[in-house]
């Protein structure tokens, strides 16, 4: 099909008339984003969540902020733009989401924190926590039609938004180092995510299953 024809024309509505006759528009195809915002969110959950386990000094934490701003924030945000050009509802829903959470994140610490009184930030970020748990309870169910990596990936992360809500919430230290605990097994199984569909891209076959769910 020759470009130009109408099934590959787009319109641009604020060119006018006479310019619109001639925009012509070929869509060009795009790499996959979803390795991308799955790589972005392991990383930065492998971070926060050794610090959340107790596994090393506190006193480090602020590394994660460089992190929840550039790889876990703008990174997935931008693959979550790029799922909606790739038409994929779901994962341009998550890969916004969660680049969202993790700029809100680095906000809150950076500007807002400072401002909410001692004896109310347990509550406040226990608030916080639990209603992005909700949030992935509900995505959880959607990806029961994608694949059981990516399945696997949304259970884990909602036990470990409720356990690290409640822990917060509640000033339950050892409940937030549970919900680390859990966080580092849900950083694994979105890098094994990310890992398989780079993989099986650049060998041309499935070298890392991924098991597809049924549809």
């Amino acid at each position: 099909m020759e470009a130009g024809t109408s099934s590959e024309r787009r319109f641009e509505p604020a060119a006018g008339r006479t310019a619109a006759e001639r925009e012509q528009f070929i869509p060009t195809p795009i790499a996959d984003p979803g390795p991308l915002g799955l790589a972005a969110f392991a990383l930065t959950t492998f971070v926060l969540s050794m610090f959340n386990a107790g596994l090393v000094s506190s006193a480090g934490e602020p590394i994660v902020f460089g992190l929840a701003l550039t790889y876990g924030g703008l990174a997935q945000l931008l693959a979550g733009m790029w799922e909606f050009r790739t038409g994929n509802t779901f994962g341009a829903v998550a890969f916004t989401s969660y680049g969202a959470f993790w700029l809100s994140f680095w906000a809150f610490v950076q500007f807002f924190e400072k401002s909410v009184p001692k004896a109310d930030a347990g509550h406040a970020v226990g608030l916080f926590l639990i209603a992005w748990g909700i949030f992935t309870a509900y995505m959880f169910i959607a990806s029961l039609r994608t694949t059981a990596a990516v399945s696997l990936v949304f259970i884990l992360l909602a036990v470990t938004f409720f356990l690290l809500g409640i822990g917060n919430a509640g000033a339950h230290p050892n409940i937030v180092k549970a919900g680390g605990w859990v966080g580092l097994a849900t950083a694994v199984a979105a890098w094994y995510a990310s890992f398989a569909a780079v993989t099986n891209s650049t060998f041309g076959r499935t070298v890392m299953p991924v098991r597809p769910l049924n549809r």
